[in-house]
């Protein structure tokens, strides 16, 4: 439940500390006041959107803050899943700068606006005048029979095997798409593998071939500087094998009485054979090199192939038309296997929906048994609320796919007047009327659900007297499970209240300020009795100030 709101430097407030307390609590003042502004602040705690407009003095920051007692509720998995420190007494903030930029905490942890709201829906339920007009909706409607009818965990099963539905559908979808998209396309991937195959490519062939066509192309200059340097180390007149071979003869006839020249002499002798090995290698090579027009043009005619192929795939080597060839091969053999895999998703996709069909069967088999007490019970409680001759039904049918919801469409049907069929609540229902079939809604689900607080926003608008007095009652009833605080202008139902509290302006200065206090006993009975007479105050209204205090 809300403990405390501390609110800074919001609209018309400067700075308020206020403490509330379990069960029913009231909350009045004069239109215009700013029993608005503190909804507003508190909508903030709960994931509302913030901007600068909402700071009184643009110089300071406007900082709200609420503490929650929250130890009676099965919150603690929702802290740990979020990796927030859990207490208690659990304080959420909220801090909006004066260049609108917002900052969010729940227990001094920083959040985002989706956990805020997360977390707040499962704290505070607050409930304005237009939101009545939320009656009107389907899925609202829905939600009340799912409340009623406690299906939360059944809902949840439902909606998690829904999620993983429709991701196998949208995967199925997507992968029958792609296969019918290169169904037509194999035989484009087909001609492309083939012409790569065709080609038996090797890797590295191609810089082989490129030095090749090199060598060929030059073949007559080869040839020619080869045999020149062969024709210079050996040939039959004067050579450098010759003249080296009789350097060696000459160091030789020395060798035996002139020691310093036995290493000059290892040294010719290893030069003249290095060079003999050099001269025979040339004229290997020499021999070797021909000029072969066929293969030159065979490589020159290779090479424009895997040239062309490079320029067709964007490549620039063999090794990646190799692995073009591979992904192409893989492409072809997924297309081929496609229909098989696409046969064994289907196959799980019709088991999910078997499941799913059977979760939403079991959903509306709930909310189906749920519909007779829940109609006795709005029927009754609206005879009590002074709508005499109320008839409420239910419609449900089925919709043709399922939803996020299940496979049920709910219609609530309404009539005021006897003999005169129900028909959809937004054609026939007045404003007073839509009022207590909210709160008549509320209070059922009240009964079935554990949320700590409930705010009421003038849910009374349009009502007044014995029918005021009997919706307070509802109210207070309300309260034995949860907080329930409520703005109004009533004093049958302020009068209720199991403590009472007071929105008023007042003039500091230059500027007017919007403030809330508790009243005591004797302001309590004062401001119930300007309730029933205005700003003047008389016997009779005080009178009947305290007759409502002591009913109470």
């Amino acid at each position: 439940m809300l403990q405390r709101l501390k609110i800074k430097n919001y609209a018309l407030i400067d700075h308020i500390d206020i403490d509330f307390y379990p069960g029913f609590l009231t909350i009045t003042g004069e239109t215009g006041a700013g029993k608005s502004i503190l909804i507003g602040a508190l909508s903030l705690i709960l994931g509302n959107r913030a901007d600068t407009s909402m700071l009184k003095n643009t110089d300071n920051k406007c900082i709200i803050e609420a503490h929650f007692l929250i130890d009676q509720y099965d919150l603690k998995t929702v802290f740990k899943r979020n990796d927030i420190d859990y207490d208690d007494e659990t304080i959420i903030r909220r801090e909006i700068n004066n260049k609108g930029k917002s900052r969010a905490f729940i227990n001094d942890t920083p959040v985002n606006i989706k956990l805020l709201k997360e977390i707040g829906e499962q704290l505070v339920d607050i409930h304005s005048q237009h939101h009545n007009l939320f009656l009107q909706d389907n899925l609202f409607q829905l939600n009340v029979i799912d409340s009623y009818a406690s299906n939360k965990s059944l809902l949840e099963k439902y909606q998690g095997h829904y999620k993983k539905y429709k991701e196998l559908q949208k995967e199925y979808q997507d992968r029958k798409e792609l296969a019918e998209k290169n169904k037509n396309e194999l035989d484009y991937f087909q001609y492309q593998f083939e012409k790569l195959e065709e080609m038996n490519l090797v890797h590295g062939e191609q810089e082989e071939l490129e030095n090749e066509v090199e060598t060929l192309n030059h073949t007559e200059d080869i040839k020619y500087n080869l045999s020149s340097s062969h024709h210079l180390l050996n040939n039959e007149e004067v050579s450098v094998l010759s003249q080296l071979k009789e350097a060696v003869d000459n160091i030789k006839k020395i060798v035996d009485f002139f020691s310093g020249v036995k290493d000059v002499n290892s040294r010719l002798e290893s030069s003249y054979i290095e060079l003999q090995d050099l001269a025979g290698e040339i004229e290997l090579m020499n021999e070797s090199v021909e000029y072969n027009p066929e293969r030159l043009e065979f490589i020159r005619q290779r090479l424009d192939d895997i040239y062309d192929l490079e320029h067709k795939h964007k490549v620039s080597s063999v090794d990646e038309l190799i692995k073009v060839k591979e992904n192409l091969e893989k492409k072809i053999d997924g297309i081929n296997n496609a229909d098989f895999e696409l046969d064994e998703l289907k196959k799980q996709l019709d088991n999910k929906e078997q499941e799913l069909d059977k979760l939403a069967g079991e959903l509306s088999e709930k909310r189906n048994h749920s519909f007779a007490p829940l109609k006795k019970r709005i029927t009754s409680m609206l005879k009590d609320l002074g709508i005499q001759n109320a008839t409420f039904e239910i419609n449900q049918e089925e919709l043709s796919d399922f939803s996020p919801y299940g496979k049920d469409e709910i219609q609530f049907l309404f009539s005021a007047n006897k003999n005169v069929p129900p028909e959809d609540i937004a054609k026939v229902a007045s404003g007073g009327e839509l009022s207590r079939l909210m709160l008549t809604l509320k209070a059922l689900i009240a009964e079935k659900t554990a949320l700590p607080t409930i705010i009421f926003d003038e849910i009374d608008s349009g009502t007044s007297g014995d029918i005021a007095d009997k919706m307070g009652t509802i109210m207070e009833q309300m309260a034995h499970n949860m907080q329930v605080i409520n703005i109004t202008h009533l004093p049958q139902i302020a009068s209720k209240g199991h403590h009472h509290y007071l929105v008023y302006k007042s003039d500091k200065k230059d500027q007017t300020y919007t403030d809330i206090s508790e009243l005591s006993d004797d302001d309590r009975l004062q401001e119930i009795a300007k309730m029933l007479s205005g700003e003047q105050l008389t016997e009779t209204s005080l009178q009947h100030a305290k007759e409502f205090l002591n009913k109470s």
